[in-house]
C-alpha cells in the first residue's frame, strides 16, 4: 500500500488518523516538544503529537470541575479556559529560516460540555459561516458566530494574542494567532472521553465547503498551529511570552480575563546539529528543537501564505515561474508547494504508525513512497478486500450510492519540468480534487488474475446496516512499476483536460489511473460524513506487487487531491499561443461507477496564459469568492 508523495506521481496527502486520547500521566520530558524533521507536515505532526501528551503534565492534579463548569453542563454550554502545560520552553531557530514557531504549550481547556462548531458555506458565492452547536439533552441549538470570527476553514481568526518581551522586559513583538479547535489535543480529566469524535486538523483546501470543529468535554486543544502558523523573527536569547485570549472571544465564550506567562529560550541550530548538539548561541537539554529535515534547504522553497488570496504561485516546483505570494507561514489557510510533494496542508496530530515501527526518527525516514519503501500512511489495519471475487449476477440495488464531484483546479502555475526533462519546455501545473458527497462511500475491490499485472475491479453497494447487497464491474486496476508509484491504480476515476477559449479540448493529461485516498476534508457536514475516514475498514489500500486483491475507498465528505506537474500529467503549453484557457476536471469520465448523480462531475477553471516561451505565466481567474491561483 503506497503513497505518492515523492517520485513521479506527486500527490497531496492529509491523512486524519484518529487515535486514542493520551493517558493522564505527568512526564517532564514531554514538556519539551520535539519538532521532528522531514516535510512541514511531518514536523508539525510530531509537534502536535507530543504536545497532545504534554498537556496532561501541565494540569495533572488539577482541581475538580468548578461549579461554573457544572452549571454549564446542565445548560449544554461549555466552560473554556486558557491553560499552560509548562512554564518554560526552548525553541530552535534553524539557521537561514525566518524565525521560530511559537509552540508555547498553551491550550484551550473545555469543561462541562463539548465545544462544537459547524462551519460551512452554502456555495462558493457565499461567505463562510460558523455556528456553535449546543446540545442539552435531546435539545440541540445553534448560535451563529459574529461576522469576522471566521474567514475560512482554518479556525477562529485572531483568537489569541501573544506578546514577546526580551530579558530586560522590553517588548519585542506582538502576534495574533488563529485557533483551530481540531488541533492537537489531550484529556485533562481521567473521566473524560477516551477518544475524540471530532475531526483532526482544520481543512485548508481552498474549495472546502463544510467542516466540523470540536473539543471534547474534559479535553484541551493546543492553541498553536506549529509549522502552519507564521514564524516569528526572534534572535537567540531569553524571552518572556505573555499569552491571552482576545476580548471579543472572551465575551463570546464567557472566558476569564487572564494572561499566561511562559519563559522562552530561543537558540539557533544548523544543518549538522543533531538534537541541539552544536547549536549556535544558547543550548540546553530537552529543547523543543526542530530536527533538520532530510533536505532542509528545501524548506525555504515552500510558499505558505497568510491566506488563500495570498497564494500567487507555486514555489518549490522546479522552475515554477511567477509570483509566490507574501512570505511564508500563514495560519494554515494556504496550500504549500514542496519540492518533492506538490501541494500540502496541515497534518494530523500523530505520525503514521509505520513511521515509528522501526524505531527510527522521522528525520531518518523518507516521507511518502519510493522504490522499496512506503510511509504506511494509507494502511488501516482492518482494511481488506473481499476474500474472493463476487459471485452471482451483477446487480446495482436501490440503495445509497456515492456522489463524485469535481472541484475547480487550483495551485496553478508554470513549470519548466523536472530534472532530466527536455529543456525549454513550459508546463502548466495544477492540483485537482474529486470528492464524495455521499451519502455512501465509494468502495472498489480489485481481483487479480494470477501472473498478470491487471485486476478486474468491482464497485460494491451496501444497505443501511452495512451489508453488501450488490456489485457491478467497474473497469480495472493496473500495477504501476515505476519508481515512486509501485502500487495498484484504479483506472478511469478522473480525467484532466485543457480546453481552448471556446471550451474545445486541446491537451489531455496522461494521468488516468489513481490510487484513491481521503486526502482532503471537503465537507464534513454532509449526511454520513466520516470524520475519521482512515480508521474504518472502508479506507484506502493500494497494494504491493504481490497483492492478490486490493480495496480502494473514497469516504463520504472526503476528497482525493492529485497535483499534476510531471510531463504527461501536467499540460505542455510550450507551443500554445497566449490567451484564455480552461482546466477541466472530470470525475468518473467513462461513467463506469454508479453514483447518486453524474450531473456534477465536471468542473472548469478559467486560466489566462501570457508571456514569452521560457517565461510564461498562468493566472487563474477567481472562482466566485475563491480567489487563489
Amino acid at each position: 500500500m503506497t503513497h505518492r508523495s515523492a517520485g513521479p506521481d506527486r500527490r497531496r496527502h492529509t491523512p486524519r488518523h484518529a487515535s486514542p486520547g493520551p493517558p493522564a500521566l505527568a512526564d517532564e520530558d514531554l514538556m519539551n516538544r520535539q519538532h521532528l524533521g522531514g516535510s512541514p507536515r511531518i514536523r508539525r505532526s510530531a509537534l502536535a503529537a507530543t504536545a497532545a501528551l504534554a498537556v496532561v503534565a501541565g494540569v495533572a492534579g488539577a482541581a475538580p470541575v468548578s461549579s461554573p463548569a457544572a452549571a454549564a453542563a446542565k445548560a449544554g454550554t461549555p466552560t473554556l479556559r486558557l491553560l499552560t502545560a509548562t512554564d518554560s520552553v526552548t525553541l530552535d531557530r534553524w539557521r537561514g529560516e525566518e524565525g521560530v514557531y511559537l509552540d508555547l504549550g498553551t491550550y484551550v481547556a473545555v469543561e462541562g460540555a463539548p465545544l462544537e462548531f459547524e462551519v460551512k458555506r452554502a456555495s462558493y458565492k457565499e461567505p463562510v459561516v460558523a455556528k456553535q452547536i449546543i446540545r442539552n439533552g435531546k435539545k440541540t441549538t445553534a448560535r451563529t458566530l459574529p461576522e469576522g470570527t471566521v474567514k475560512d476553514f482554518s479556525g477562529l481568526t485572531d483568537f489569541l494574542q501573544v506578546t514577546i518581551a526580551d530579558a530586560s522586559g522590553a517588548p519585542v513583538t506582538q502576534v495574533s494567532e488563529t485557533f483551530c479547535p481540531n488541533n492537537a489535543s489531550g484529556r485533562i480529566h481521567p473521566d473524560a472521553p477516551a477518544t475524540s469524535k471530532y475531526p483532526e486538523s482544520c481543512p485548508t483546501n481552498p474549495f472546502t465547503l463544510g467542516s466540523v470543529w470540536g473539543v471534547e468535554n474534559g479535553w484541551a486543544s493546543n492553541t498553536n498551529l506549529g509549522y502552519y502558523s507564521k514564524p516569528v523573527d526572534l534572535s537567540p536569547g531569553e524571552y518572556t511570552a505573555t499569552v491571552s485570549v482576545k476580548k471579543n472571544y472572551r465575551d463570546l465564550f464567557g472566558m476569564k480575563d487572564e494572561q499566561k506567562t511562559v519563559k522562552l529560550t530561543v537558540r539557533e541550530i544548523g544543518e549538522d546539529d543533531e538534537g541541539g548538539a552544536g547549536a549556535v548561541g544558547l543550548r540546553g537539554s530537552g529543547s523543543s528543537g526542530a530536527a533538520a529535515p532530510a533536505d532542509h534547504a528545501s524548506m525555504a522553497d515552500h510558499a505558505g501564505m497568510t491566506d488563500h488570496s495570498g497564494m500567487t504561485g507555486a514555489k518549490g516546483v522546479k522552475g515554477a515561474k511567477g509570483d509566490t505570494g507574501a512570505g511564508t507561514g500563514g495560519h494554515g489557510a494556504g496550500h504549500h508547494y514542496l519540492p518533492d510533494r506538490g501541494a500540502d496542508a496541515p497534518a494530523p496530530p500523530a505520525l503514521p504508525n509505520a513511521l515509528l515501527a522501526d524505531g527510527k526518527s522521522a528525520r531518518s525516514l523518507h516521507l511518502g513512497d519510493g522504490p522499496g519503501h512506503t510511509d504506511g500512511s494509507r494502511i488501516a489495519p482492518a482494511l481488506q478486500a473481499a476474500p474472493k471475487r463476487p459471485t452471482g449476477p451483477a446487480r446495482v440495488p436501490d440503495v445509497p450510492k456515492p456522489d463524485l464531484r469535481s472541484l475547480p483546479a487550483y495551485d496553478i502555475a508554470i513549470s519548466d519540468g523536472e530534472e532530466g526533462d527536455t529543456p525549454g519546455k513550459d508546463y502548466m501545473v495544477f492540483s485537482a480534487n474529486v470528492w464524495n458527497a455521499g451519502p455512501a462511500p465509494l468502495v472498489v475491490d480489485g481481483f487479480r488474475s494470477p501472473g498478470k499485472d491487471l485486476m478486474d475491479a468491482y464497485q460494491y453497494f451496501y444497505d443501511a446496516d452495512g451489508k453488501q447487497v450488490g456489485y457491478s464491474p467497474s473497469g480495472t486496476m493496473e500495477w504501476d512499476p515505476r519508481a515512486g508509484h509501485e502500487h495498484w491504480h484504479f483506472t478511469d476515476f478522473a480525467s484532466y483536460r485543457l480546453l481552448s477559449a471556446d471550451q474545445k479540448e486541446i491537451v489531455r493529461s496522461g494521468k488516468e489511473a489513481f490510487c484513491l485516498a481521503n486526502t482532503d476534508a471537503i465537507d464534513y457536514t454532509v449526511k454520513n460524513a466520516n470524520w475519521h475516514p482512515e480508521n474504518t475498514d472502508l479506507s484506502t489500500a493500494c497494494g504491493v506487487k504481490s497483492s492478490i486483491s486490493v480495496r480502494e475507498v473514497l469516504d463520504v465528505g472526503s476528497g482525493d487531491t492529485y497535483t499534476q506537474y510531471l510531463p504527461g500529467q501536467s499540460f505542455d503549453v510550450t507551443d500554445l499561443p497566449n490567451g484564455t484557457y480552461y482546466i477541466q476536471v472530470i470525475a468518473n469520465p467513462e461513467k463506469r461507477l454508479h453514483e447518486t448523480s453524474v450531473d456534477n462531475n465536471v468542473a472548469l477553471r478559467k486560466v489566462t496564459l501570457s508571456g514569452k516561451p521560457g517565461a510564461r505565466k498562468a493566472v487563474a481567474a477567481p472562482y466566485d469568492l475563491i480567489d487563489v491561483p
